[in-house]
Parts: structure tokens; sequence; C-alpha cells
């Protein structure tokens, strides 16, 4: 870390006694190797391994987390670049782009995204110049040159960024080439897939039937029934491991789980095939489908995932001129305890399945998910995600999760971006908070600082990789 132009002392508590105790714990596991096992960077990055091509298509175009935010603005996804599905004219020239998120960069202060950004372009890049209106173009100039220098290749930032492992995340249908190319090349990396089935196991996408003729083809299985249906996708998931996967990820909005007995399900498969099947067999056969990923869990050893209560593409405008993963995925009101009992009755006293759960509703912390985490050996909580990655969000969450379930119930950080030069902030940010945390605890006397450093180093380091069986 460039302490000239960065404070030592940032996000750490006023009080010198927690300060310097947050510290010097941050300086210990500071350096740590990062384990970055979920996120959504492209592998095709490394296999090319060619320069980035310019500032904006680097760090705004692809990352919703800025350009959320300026749209909220009222600017329009035209004017940032942002790629169209239905053939709507978009702004070309990335000069004009780039003054338009300077123009508005002040939007951003004291945001998480803000937080990132400035560590990126200081840290990673190393520009001391501050972004504002005025100097846009200078410093969009300046970190063009950089992209062009050998040492900002794709594979020259991973490697300098100390990444010990990074996890994608792909379809199920996905060939996984830009994986086997990685690991057939002579650059020592752990890239791994992570498999994310959704778009197969949700029979109410649209797309549904094209993306089970795909997983057909690709497992070279006729998927004709239910049991058809299965054998696939258990195909699938060993072919993803022969290429290191470690997990499955599953999003959902309501995380209700239900076991369906096999003439149930094959009926409503065969109901989803011609087209008939109702929202209520949609609800039913996806609850039944999150309790096969565990079985084929304990089956497989992959680490099950679950990141429920997002409703996905919330602006229907915007999602039909752009598609996914605009920005438009909104939070709701998520339970847990009901919903889970089924799959956490058949499965969760099982050791040989681990069920790392995720939340965007803040409100469920203490009430549900620490006290389950707290009780079912397969369950493990996530991190803070998404809108809760902050300096307060990461804070909260373990204000609220540690009393009842500890932070060995938990499971150390995870980035979940696309941007990949983000990767390195994401996780100082996150060691940061954990030690100011820790260091409030010793203030209190409530550890001692040999415990404080322990619980440091799982935090940083050793939870993740335990978890994630890495």
């Amino acid at each position: 870390m460039n302490e000239t132009l960065f404070n030592k002392y940032r996000f750490f508590d006023s009080d010198p006694a927690i300060r310097n105790t947050a510290y010097e714990l941050y300086s210990e596991i500071r350096d740590l190797p990062i384990i970055s096992p979920h996120g959504h960077v492209d592998p095709a990055l490394f296999v090319d391994n060619k320069p980035f091509s310019d500032p904006a298509e680097l760090i705004l175009i692809p990352d919703h987390y800025i350009f959320r935010l300026l749209y909220s603005q009222g600017i329009p996804l035209e004017a940032l670049g942002i790629p169209a599905i239905d053939g709507t004219a978009v702004e070309a020239d990335h000069h004009k782009i780039w003054q338009i998120f300077t123009d508005h960069y002040y939007l951003f202060a004291g945001t998480p995204t803000g937080i990132w950004l400035e560590h990126e372009f200081k840290e990673v890049f190393g520009i001391s110049i501050d972004l504002n209106k005025d100097t846009a173009i200078q410093f969009y100039d300046e970190l063009q040159e950089k992209l062009k220098l050998p040492e900002y290749l794709p594979r020259a930032l991973f490697d300098r960024f100390n990444i010990e492992a990074l996890s994608t995340t792909d379809a199920a249908f996905d060939t996984l080439d830009n994986h086997r190319q990685i690991q057939d090349s002579e650059w020592d990396a752990r890239i791994i897939p992570c498999f994310r089935p959704d778009s197969v196991l949700d029979i109410g996408v649209a797309d549904w039937s094209d993306n089970i003729t795909r997983l057909s083809e690709i497992s070279e299985i006729a998927i004709d029934s239910y049991s058809s249906y299965i054998r696939a996708l258990e195909n699938r998931r060993n072919y993803f491991k022969q290429l290191g996967a470690v997990s499955t990820d599953h999003a959902v909005v309501n995380p209700w789980t239900e076991e369906l007995s096999m003439v149930t399900a094959e009926a409503i498969f065969i109901r989803a095939l011609i087209g008939k099947a109702t929202i209520e067999d949609q609800q039913r056969f996806m609850a039944h489908m999150l309790m096969e990923m565990a079985r084929m869990s304990i089956d497989d050893g992959l680490v099950m995932q679950l990141h429920p209560g997002s409703l996905r593409n919330h602006n229907q405008v915007l999602f039909d001129r752009f598609g996914l993963d605009k920005g438009a995925d909104i939070p709701v009101l998520t339970e847990y305890t009901r919903n889970l009992r089924n799959l956490l009755n058949r499965y969760g006293n099982d050791p040989r399945l681990t069920l790392i759960v995720f939340t965007l509703d803040e409100s469920n912390y203490a009430r549900e998910l620490a006290p389950l985490a707290g009780h079912y050996p397969a369950m493990k909580l996530g991190p803070a995600w998404w809108f809760n990655d902050s300096v307060q969000g990461m804070t909260r969450f373990r204000e609220m999760v540690t009393e009842t379930a500890g932070i060995y119930n938990t499971v150390g950080f995870n980035d979940d971006t696309r941007a990949f030069p983000s990767i390195p902030a994401r996780h100082d940010l996150s060691r940061r908070v954990d030690s100011n945390f820790l260091a409030r605890l010793v203030a209190k006397h409530q550890i001692s600082m040999t415990e404080a450093r322990r619980m440091s180093q799982a935090l940083a380091y050793d939870l993740v990789k335990k978890a994630y069986k890495l």
C-alpha cells in the first residue's frame, strides 16, 4: 500500500486505542494472498492477455455499481456507452463517456464504489492527481498510457494482486474452453469455474427450453424426462469439477425448499417441456431443485452457495433495452427459518455438505441467519454482499452475527465483482473493517490481542480457504 497516497489509518476508529490496535492487526494480514471464491471476472481476459482497451471499457462500462448510480441521477445508459441488445445507438466516444462519469464523480463520495475506485486509481494504477471534471481527460490519457504497459496486462495484474485462487461464475452449458486454455498454458495461476445452473433450473425463464437444448447437447444426454435431466446436471457438475470447480451458485428470490416425489417432479418437468407449467409449478420445482442441488453437493463435494432475496431486472424498460445485470436488481424482504427448514432437516446435519447462505436483507442477520448458522453444521454465512459490502455494512454484519454464530460459522470475504482491478481494493477494505471490529473487542477486553490476531488471520484467509475447500 502506498502510504503517501492514502492515510494508513483510513476506515479505523478515531479513538487512538482502537485505531492503533486495528492498524497493528491489519498490518499483520494486509499482505496475505487473496482468495476470490465468487465473482464474475471473464476468464477470457487471461487467455488473450491483451492490454485493456481503454479506461471507460475497463472501469465504467462493465460495472453496474458505477452506472446504476449515474442512471439514478438521470444520465441515460446510452450516454455511458452501455451496449444495448435492442439495436439502440449508444455513445461510442469514450472520452465523452469518461467526461460524463467524471463530471458526476462527486456522486460516489462516501459510497463503497467511491472507496474502491480511489484504491484502483491510486494504488493499482499509481495516479496521484485527483479525478474531477477539470482533470478528466488528463486522467484518462494517463490511465490509457498505463494500460499499454506490460505490467498492466491481465496476467501481470493477477500476479501483482497476489491472488491465490479466483473463481468465475459459469452457466451449466458453458464449454469452459477458456478455463481449459488457461490450465493448459505455462502460466501458473489458479482460475477455476463455478457451476451456476439457474438458467436450466428455473422453468419460468423465457429461454428455459432453449437452455435445456444446450444442456442436452453439451452433456450428450437426450433430455426427455426428469431423470435424464438430473443425469445431465450431474454430468455437467462432474465436468466442472474436472476443471477445478469447488462450488455451485444459485440465485433465487425466495429460498423456499421442498422435496417433491419423483412422480410430481416428473409431471412438472414434462409440463415445462411442452410450455404448460404454471406459476405454482415454477415455484415448487425450484424449491425441489434446491434440495436436489444439496443432495448432489453431498455426493460430489461441491460447496453450495445460495444467493436469495434479489428481485432481478426490476426495471423492465432497461432490461428490454440492455439485458441482464444492468443495476436494477433490487433486494426484497427474505425469510429463511421456515423456507430452509426442509433442506436443513434433510441435509443440514450432514458434515459432507457446506451450504453458504447470503442475504441482502440486513434485518435477517441476527434474527434468523446467525441462529441457523450457529446450529446446523452444514450451514455457513456468506459475507455482507452487494449493497452491504461497505464500511458500515460489513461492520453491521460482524456486530449482528458474531455474538450468536461467532466468526467460525462465517466464510471470510468474497468480492463478487466483474471489475477485475477492484479485487484488491475490496479485499483491503474488508481486512481493514474486520481489523477495526476486532480492535473494538480488544479495547473492551472481550478478547485478548492473541485471540484477535488469530481471528484476523481467519477472517482474511483461513475461513474462505477452508469453506471453499481450497
